[in-house]
């Protein structure tokens, strides 16, 4: 069979290669660019590759010799140059040669999207005729001479998805106009003699992936780009930026500040920086507690902190990557043992610790008092400078110390009678029946408190005082409380985030029946678990309103921590919650029903756009965005919630999608809804009968699994029903993964086999495979998964750039839009 199938792959690249042959033959070339080559081979005198063009007429012949391929490519599409790539070695140009009339000659190519000049020895000043190149997609100048700022008129190359300008010798400041260029995705400006400060507009680049500015002159903070979430590399190595840790996205796989002016603390928000492969901070002047988790990210290959003023106590329970490879901690002021992940580093890892005063390892180490004066000045010298001390007598220093403490009764009483007044007012105005509401007053005056106390810090030398009265006295009463008030502000705050919805609260009866037409049969939402109606608030706003029957007679206060976890679930990959609201019986006020409210759910379901009409069908690429949203929504339900979600029984008909084609992921495993069933961890995963039993534990993996059965659908492109769909299904994928391209493109759904990239098509594949394994522990983690997946988009994206035709996969039809 092996051979019957390497035969039938032969003969179908020779049909194939005779096919292109014949193609080529066909294909003339428009003479006015044939005219605009001849005017660029006379403009250039090397590469002497370019030689052959004098001999073929027909630029677009692919048949040159193999050890020109790098030096010299064009590619044609029908009757035009579409790409053109000549790379040299910085030999001398004549000294008549005129860059303005090089790119003049390159105008003579209307369609050109690909333009690469490398090591070409070109100078003097970027002309303004670059902007003339209107279709152009990538432009590639590494490794010339040209000086002087880059020109405005590349602003209006909105087609432009790469700027590489490496290696040159361009000055002045970054332009502004660089938000300008909407699909702009790669921006490399290394080393080249760029200063002063990154200009803001920077941060609406929403397309941007690469941002390398390193070895030039920058300076000044860099601005906040954390509305860059495509953004996977930045690298401002060698430069002058700082103070202050940039404010980035979480979603960054290479993050190089080395060799700045950078003297803050690290965020905390670092550590959960889940794809970060290489994280380069050395050489500048960072301080606080070094992040013993930046040792054990996911995905972290490369750690480098050196030559900074980290402090801290590593231990040895401290946990590694072991695909670290390098790690260098030297030059900074931890103390402690050395973990022995790092001590028994496996072959080809690289670990540095030096200069440091760590107990354990046999690299040079200062004395553990060295690392406590010098962490004590860390602490001290950016808040007073030394020369700026002045003597202070034993008499002032008591009086102030009296004041202090006169001062903070004094506060402490004014804050009492505040709360108690708030407390009070709460009590008389608010309905019994909506609990959260009661909580916001008193929540809010914890946080006047925290900010008046930030406040006098400010002002008045002993106002560290006030703090500490104020928790010695509330340590006596009420503190658990004045922290559960802390702990539901950062609780609310993250709520709401940045996903435009408005505040969780408690609905009224009313409100409910007005927005259903007084619960219209007509309005249910058929297929769904429990009673789900359609709904329409007073502000417009659509809603869905689930209704649970409690078989339990309860009071709402005893269901107050259920609505609780249920106010966290907000994220832009699930039917996010909007409130709540209680029905309750007359009589002894026991809850009869309560109407979950959250966002409007869409009609289209994952299955539906993947094996339901053919013109619905999402191609390659927005299956992969699909299949990445999942993943995301439930590492949301793993980690963004305390506690978290496990086993939520995911099926594919649970997953929809919004007009933006956003996945929505409408169902979780909530103790409320299962009560409401009487019963527990019910329901069948992905849509499979007979597999409800063995979910308690290894309930993250469980999900994992259901992750795995909607790749397979998504891979197939045909509905998942039965258990043995999925056994068949990996089997099928393990014996695809062992043959060729044109065997595994057999197994994806003929929808989209020809338009997905052969390694994205491998990735999901294999992901899917480990994720359907019969052991849970041997199945990847969900961060695993969308790692794997967000790669797998990466080469999606790539191939299609690259791809010679340049031909943009199919759009989705209009009726899925």
């Amino acid at each position: 069979m092996g051979n019957q199938l390497l035969s039938s792959s032969q003969h179908l690249c020779l049909l194939m290669a005779v096919f292109l042959s014949t193609i080529h033959h066909s294909t003339q070339l428009d003479p006015s660019e044939s005219q605009a080559i001849v005017k660029i081979r006379e403009l250039l005198y090397h590469p002497s590759v370019l030689s052959i063009w004098d001999s073929r007429p027909d630029f677009c012949n692919p048949d040159q010799p193999e050890s020109s391929s790098h030096s010299l490519s064009v590619v044609c599409y029908e009757d035009s140059i579409t790409q053109l790539h000549i790379s040299g070695n910085n030999q001398p140009l004549p000294e008549n040669f005129s860059p303005e009339s090089f790119f003049e000659a390159l105008t003579g190519l209307p369609n050109l999207k690909v333009l690469s000049m490398v090591s070409l020895g070109m100078g003097g000043p970027l002309p303004f005729v670059t902007g003339n190149l209107s279709s152009l997609e990538i432009l590639n100048l590494t490794s010339n001479s040209f000086n002087g700022t880059i020109p405005v008129p590349v602003s209006s190359l909105k087609n432009l998805q790469t700027l590489v300008l490496d290696s040159n010798m361009l000055s002045g400041t970054v332009p502004v106009w660089l938000s300008s260029l909407p699909l702009l995705a790669v921006l490399s400006l290394k080393n080249n003699s760029f200063h002063g400060p990154l200009p803001d507009s920077l941060s609406s680049l929403r397309n941007l992936r690469i941002l390398d500015l390193s070895k030039n002159n920058l300076s000044g903070q860099v601005p906040d780009l954390r509305n860059l979430t495509n953004l996977q590399v930045l690298d401002v190595q060698d430069n002058f930026l700082g103070p202050h840790f940039p404010s980035l996205h979480s979603k960054l796989v290479a993050l190089v500040l080395r060799n700045n002016r950078f003297h803050s603390g690290i965020p905390v928000e670092l550590s959960s920086y889940y794809q970060l492969q290489k994280l380069d901070i050395s050489f500048n002047g960072f301080v606080g507690p070094f992040l013993p988790s930046l040792l054990s990210l996911p995905s972290i290959t490369y750690l480098d902190v050196a030559e900074n003023r980290f402090t801290g106590m590593l231990l040895p329970n401290m946990s590694c990557n072991p695909q670290l490879v390098f790690v260098n901690l030297s030059s900074n002021l931890l103390t402690g043992e050395l973990p022995p992940c790092l001590q028994s580093a496996p072959e080809g890892r690289v670990v540095e610790y030096e200069g440091n005063c760590l107990s354990s390892g046999y690299q040079e180490q200062h004395p553990h008092s060295f690392c406590r004066n010098e962490a004590m000045a860390v602490r001290i010298l950016p808040h007073k400078h030394k020369e700026e001390r002045r003597p202070c007598s034993k008499a002032a220093l008591a009086s102030s110390i009296v004041g202090g403490i006169v001062g903070g009764v004094a506060l402490v009483g004014l804050v009492f009678l505040f709360m108690r007044r708030l407390h009070a007012q709460s009590m008389a105005k608010t309905p019994p029946t909506r609990l959260i509401s009661e909580q916001l007053s008193t929540v809010d005056a914890a946080k006047m408190i925290l900010d008046a106390i930030c406040m006098l810090n400010d002002s008045q030398p002993w106002a560290f005082l006030y703090p500490v009265l104020i928790v010695a006295i509330l340590r006596v009463s009420c503190l658990p409380r004045f922290i559960e008030m802390i702990k539901r502000n950062i609780s609310q705050t993250m709520k709401l985030g940045a996903l435009g919805l408005p505040a969780y609260r408690t609905f009224f009866m009313e409100e409910l029946r007005e927005a259903t037409n007084n619960f219209d049969e007509s309005g249910l939402i058929e297929g769904s678990p429990g009673q789900i109606y359609k709904g329409r608030l007073t502000d417009g706003t659509l809603v869905a309103l689930r209704s649970l029957q409690m078989r339990r007679h309860q009071r709402s206060q005893s269901y107050m921590h259920h609505i609780e976890l249920i106010s966290k679930l907000r994220h832009c990959h699930l039917v996010s919650a909007l409130g709540h609201c209680f029905e309750c019986f007359p009589d002894d006020s026991c809850v009869n029903r309560i109407f979950l409210i959250s966002e409007s759910i869409p009609d289209r379901t994952l299955r539906g756009c993947i094996s339901g009409n053919k013109k619905l069908r999402l191609n390659w690429t927005q299956r992969i965005a699909a299949a990445i949203g999942v993943a995301k929504g439930i590492q949301f339900l793993h980690t963004g919630i305390v506690p978290g979600l496990f086993s939520n029984n995911l099926k594919i008909t649970d997953v929809f999608l919004d007009h933006n084609l956003h996945v929505k992921i409408s169902i979780y495993n909530l103790h409320l809804l299962a009560e409401s069933r009487e019963q527990v961890g019910v329901g069948v995963s992905s849509g499979l009968k007979g597999h409800a039993q063995a979910r308690a534990k290894d309930g993250d993996k469980n999900d994992v699994y259901d992750i795995g059965v909607i790749l397979l659908e998504i891979i197939v492109g045909r509905p998942i029903m039965y258990k043995n769909d999925i056994v068949v299904g990996r089997d099928l994928l393990i014996v695809g993964m062992k043959t060729d391209d044109i065997a595994q493109r057999s197994i994806i759904d003929p929808a989209v086999s020809k338009e997905c990239s052969g390694e994205s098509m491998k990735i999901l594949m294999e992901i899917c495979i480990r994720c359907l394994h019969n052991e849970p522990s041997e199945r990847p983690s969900v961060e695993d998964v969308l790692w794997n997946l967000q790669f797998a988009a990466q080469v999606q994206d790539s191939w299609r750039v690259e791809s010679q035709n340049n031909l943009k996969s199919p759009e989705l039809s209009s009726e899925c839009l």
